[in-house]
C-alpha cells in the first residue's frame, strides 16, 4: 500500500518520500515531527512488511534465571502446588503426632515446620513477583503491537476509502457519459 506523490501537485523531478506522504495524509505533520511509535507504523505501511515479522515476537531471549523463575512462578501459583502443599502439611502433622508420638522430630506446635515455611515464603514471594514483572513487561510490548496493528489497518482503510471514492467518481462518470450522449442526439 505504499504510496507516491501525485505527479501533478510536484515537479516531475522531485519524487517526494513516501514516508512524508503517508504522515502528512493520515496525521497531518511532518515525519520528522512523529513519535517512534507512529514512525515504526508509516514505515511498516510503507514497507508493507506484516507485523508478526517483528522478531521480538517469536525469540525467547531470557536467561536460565529468567525461566527457572517463570517454572517456579507457574508451579508455585497453580492448584496442585497448593493441594500437595497442603497435603504435605497434615502428613507433617500427623507424622509427628500421631505416628512419632514422643520420639516427634518436630513437636507441636512444629517449629521446624515454621521455619522451613517461612524460607520458603522468603525465596518464593521475590521469584514469583520476577516473573510477574516480566509478564507485565511482555503484555506492555504486545500493548505496542498492538497499537502499532490498530494504527496500520486505519491506514489501510484509509487508502481503501480513498480507491472507492475514486472508483465511485469513475463510475458516476462512465454512467453521466451514455445519458448526455443521449441528451445530445
Amino acid at each position: 500500500m505504499a504510496r507516491v506523490a501525485n505527479p501533478k501537485a510536484a515537479p516531475r523531478s522531485k519524487v517526494e518520500d513516501p514516508h512524508e506522504v503517508l504522515a502528512r495524509e493520515l496525521l497531518a505533520c511532518r515525519y520528522a515531527e512523529l513519535t517512534p511509535i507512529q514512525k515504526s507504523v508509516i514505515d511498516l505501511v510503507v514497507t508493507e512488511a506484516p507485523t508478526s515479522a517483528n522478531p521480538s515476537l517469536h525469540r525467547d531471549d531470557r536467561t536460565f534465571g529468567q525461566r527457572l523463575a517463570d517454572h517456579v512462578a507457574d508451579i508455585g501459583g497453580s492448584w496442585g502446588f497448593i493441594i500437595g502443599f497442603g497435603l504435605f502439611l497434615a502428613a507433617w502433622a500427623v507424622v509427628n503426632m500421631v505416628l512419632l508420638g514422643t520420639r516427634a522430630f518436630d513437636p507441636f506446635p512444629f517449629i521446624f515446620l515454621n521455619l522451613m515455611l517461612s524460607m520458603l515464603a522468603a525465596l518464593q514471594a521475590p521469584i514469583i513477583m520476577m516473573s510477574q514483572n516480566r509478564q507485565a513487561a511482555k503484555d506492555r510490548l504486545e500493548a505496542r503491537l498492538d497499537y502499532e496493528t490498530n494504527l496500520r489497518a486505519e491506514a489501510q482503510i484509509e487508502g481503501l476509502h480513498e480507491k472507492i471514492e475514486l472508483l465511485q467518481a469513475q463510475i458516476a462518470l462512465l454512467v453521466a457519459e451514455p445519458a448526455a450522449r443521449r441528451i445530445d442526439s
